[in-house]
């Protein structure tokens, strides 16, 4: 277990505090997949009672960051090929649908939004802090689903983002990905100024294949460095 420690907010409950904390740590890699989530051990490293480690990790479990092996207990789940094949899948449909929409729909003062996003992408491109990388293209994706002006469809996606954000983390690591994820970016808002529906749909099926491939490739290395 790699050293990490608790997200104090004032604001939270004690038990959302765990939550988020743990959550955090699974997803930048600190609780590792396979590493067994031992109550007392996380209560004494974060200095609270069980109580919230047991309902972190049954809401942990519920977003499938972690999973109950009989006999052993909590852990945190893998990242397999299936599971992100999966999530992949419904996520090409839904943001299909959603650069569709936006084509349709952005506004003017949208576009501006989006463009602000593009440019601060950009600029956590130039840094190597993976976690703000993956702010920022959360936050350029976010304008476009906003634009739909479909707010069911906004909440599918966010639900979803919650599933993909380990799968994203490990995109971005590859920094030689930067460069053509940020070149997919200009298209993709060129397209949707343009309100082209077909060119955006293509360039966002390319967006997330591109990630499919890249993630499979770092599933698989990691799968031959433990034979």
């Amino acid at each position: 277990m790699k050293e990490f420690t608790m997200n104090t907010n004032a604001y939270l409950p004690l038990r959302d505090v765990v939550f988020n904390t743990l959550r955090d740590a699974i997803l930048r890699g600190d609780l590792e997949p396979g590493e067994r989530l031992m109550e007392i051990a996380l209560a004494n490293r974060l200095g609270v009672s069980r109580t919230p480690i047991r309902e972190a990790i049954r809401k942990l479990e519920l977003e499938g960051l972690v999973v109950m092996i009989p006999r052993r207990g909590a852990q945190v789940a893998s990242i397999t090929q299936k599971d992100l094949q999966d999530v992949l899948e419904v996520r090409t449909s839904l943001e299909e649908l959603a650069v569709s929409l936006a084509c349709e729909r952005i506004q003017p003062q949208q576009i501006g939004q989006l463009e602000e996003a593009l440019k601060k992408f950009e600029e956590a491109l130039a840094g190597t802090d993976v976690t703000a990388i993956a702010r920022a293209d959360v936050d350029f994706h976010d304008v476009i689903f906003s634009s739909t002006g479909n707010a069911r469809l906004v909440q599918i996606l966010n639900n979803l983002r919650e599933q993909m954000y380990r799968y994203r983390l490990e995109y971005l690591k590859d920094f030689s990905s930067h460069s053509r994820l940020l070149q997919e970016h200009k298209e993709l808002l060129r397209a949707i100024c343009a309100h082209d529906k077909e060119t955006a749909s293509k360039i966002i099926r390319t967006h997330i294949y591109n990630q499919e491939i890249s993630v499979i490739r770092h599933i698989r290395q990691n799968q031959d460095g433990k034979e």
